[in-house]
């Protein structure tokens, strides 16, 4: 499966959305906060279906909400148009530690979720960015949307045994 490599996950963090200029530059969304911050985790892979790309950041900056960097490679703007629509990724390991009772949303995914009450509902396979909070899609013998709601929702997330608590009736 692209984007997997052992316990060291791909992690999308921007997407490649056009050429800037006529040097090879090209222009990317950050997901990251501040947007600046993606240009620091290098490489990067670019992955657009199942073709993925290592490059390097050879140099970026900040530009009307998104970045504009130059990509080792990349020196047409040919070239650069031709990434249009990839997403940029980098591993897990390069990206900080959260800070205490943060997580990234890659390390939710398969998590085993229980209630209180020891009911089992699954794992998480997906995180949804919501308006208002993020919602967990929690797979087992059905689907369950819980709210990442820290405290009222999620009592409990334990990285090392993969398990998080939630407060959540299992008629929900």
């Amino acid at each position: 499966m692209p984007g997997h490599v052992g316990s060291d996950p791909a992690v999308v963090v921007g997407r490649i959305v056009g050429a800037f200029g006529v040097r090879g530059w090209v222009k990317a969304s950050s997901f990251t906060d501040p947007v600046g911050n993606v240009i620091r985790y290098i490489p990067w892979t670019l992955r657009q279906g199942d073709t993925e790309r290592r490059v390097d950041v050879l140099e970026g900056r900040e530009h009307g909400g998104c970045v504009i960097v130059r990509l080792q490679g990349v020196d047409t703007r040919e070239a650069a148009e031709a990434l249009k629509g990839f997403e940029v990724t980098v591993r897990r390991s390069q990206l900080p530690p959260p800070a205490p009772g943060e997580y990234y949303r890659v390390d939710l995914i398969g998590l085993k979720v229980t209630n209180l009450n020891g009911v089992e509902f699954g794992e998480v396979v997906d995180v949804m960015e919501t308006g208002a909070n993020d919602v967990l899609v929690v797979r087992g013998e059905r689907e369950r949307l819980i709210p990442f709601v820290q405290g009222e929702f999620v009592k409990s997330v334990n990285l090392a045994e993969s398990r998080m608590v939630v407060d959540w009736d299992p008629e929900f």
